[in-house]
């Protein structure tokens, strides 16, 4: 699977809000990238301040981790979507541009 920056961090952010819950290995399964990847992605989200890591240290589990949208990643994330959601319209009206020109043709074929 070969997804964009923008999509993973709007992927990544969407995922937060669903479940902080989830283990990096969880969440970077779930976005179809590698640990490695996503770690990268997450490091980055929280050194803009959109995302705070808790680490639980009361839990039999020490390396337990809680991941919470800051205000601003809340923020980010309508942007993000938003703008996600405008690429896609813009995909979706080429592709039926396409099937479109691509029936016409096929209907002139003998």
């Amino acid at each position: 699977m070969n997804i964009d920056d923008h999509e993973i961090r709007y992927r990544l952010l969407k995922l937060l809000g669903e479940d902080p819950n989830l283990t990096q290995r969880q969440m970077a399964e779930k976005m179809g990238i590698s640990l490695g990847k996503f770690n990268y992605c997450l490091k980055e989200l929280v050194k803009k301040g959109f995302v705070k890591i808790n680490r639980f240290t009361s839990s039999d589990n020490k390396a337990a981790y809680m991941y919470i949208l800051t205000p601003q990643g809340v923020e980010q994330k309508s942007k993000i979507t938003v703008n996600f959601l405008k690429r896609k319209m813009a995909e979706y009206d080429q592709l039926k541009r396409e099937i479109r020109e691509l029936t016409q043709e096929v209907s002139r074929e003998p």
